[in-house]
């Protein structure tokens, strides 16, 4: 079996340069597709013995789930292969970096950018749930921020077909405690509301900087989804934002809103306004400031980051993976 060093070729063509990231089942890394000369980012699926048949089935599946999903909210997938037993799967390199590291650098995020960020996020789900897919997995770790404001939603690792049958184990619940919905967290079955709820966890922590239900061990924080209501948002949420953010988290899947689409119109969202965002994220973490969304015959302005950036903008494209918070 290979081993992955910097320099490996998989399928003849794509030549791992830097590890980027790394997840429960899987790395992901920076690499040179030398045939059509391009950089992309190629997710190898991690060797263990012990889940090899469920994790590979798992990899294949999202090869198949991403591939079939054409937005510009959506990482594109360009191959899947095989090569001495390793998966891998080759996606776009985004450059940018993960809403994660945007809301450790800054904190809680203006409305107006949260606004965005949804809206785009949104547009993404609403595709996928149109198509037959649940992510099952949404968190900042999983909304990658370009450096031109456009949000990509990644990592299908965990997607699952409506009515299709799943990969899960006895006893095994996917999905990360801090984002899962009530309904999942006692054992029932993921459905496109699910998604829209971990959507308005994701809302709130950008809202506020703080993840809402975290209680320090994964099952009290996932029974803190069943039992507890999130803590009140501030005065300076804007009033439609709030009503948005509180339809999201409602405990009863059927008290949500319809659907995805639905969450984007009522933030205001048009599949023709995704041109000329710039959130500033990206660059702002670089740089120590963060900018205001701006539509481009408005000058931005920049503010002063919650602290100095410690880490450097970079390619990114699966952040964080698999249970990872």
């Amino acid at each position: 079996m290979h081993r992955l060093v910097a320099g490996l070729r998989l399928g003849g063509r794509y030549v791992l340069q830097e590890r980027i990231a790394s997840g429960g089942m899987a790395d992901v890394w920076n690499a040179l597709d030398d045939v059509l000369q391009r950089r992309v980012a190629v997710k190898v699926m991690r060797a263990d013995p012990d889940n090899e048949e469920v994790f590979a089935q798992r990899f294949r599946d999202e090869a198949r789930h991403s591939a079939a999903l054409m937005h510009p909210n959506i990482t594109t997938v360009f191959d899947y292969g095989e090569d001495d037993h390793l998966s891998y799967l080759v996606m776009e390199l985004v450059q940018g970096l993960p809403l994660s590291a945007a809301i450790r650098e800054h904190g809680a995020l203006p409305p107006e950018t949260v606004r965005s960020i949804l809206g785009q996020a949104a547009l993404a789900l609403g595709t996928a749930h149109e198509a037959g897919v649940v992510h099952r997995d949404v968190k900042p770790a999983n909304i990658l921020l370009r450096e031109d404001g456009v949000v990509k939603l990644t990592d299908f690792g965990i997607a699952r077909a409506i009515d299709a049958i799943g990969h899960t184990r006895v006893g095994e619940m996917l999905g990360t405690p801090n984002y899962i919905s009530p309904e999942q967290a006692v054992g029932g079955r993921a459905t496109g509301a699910s998604d829209l709820y971990a959507l308005g966890v994701v809302a709130h922590e950008m809202l506020t900087g703080q993840r809402p239900f975290d209680r320090g061990t994964p099952i009290a924080t996932a029974m803190s989804h069943v039992h507890e209501a999130p803590p009140p948002l501030g005065d300076e949420v804007p009033a439609d934002l709030r009503v948005v953010v509180e339809a999201l988290l409602a405990k009863d899947p059927t008290a949500r809103p319809e659907n995805a689409r639905a969450v984007a119109m009522m933030l205001g969202m048009t599949t023709t306004e995704l041109a000329g965002l710039d959130l500033g994220l990206a660059s702002g973490v670089a740089s120590g400031h963060l900018v205001q969304p701006a539509t481009p015959a408005t000058p931005v302005r920049p503010l002063q980051a919650a602290r100095p950036a410690e880490t450097p903008t970079v390619p990114a494209s699966a952040p964080e993976l698999l249970d990872q918070p």
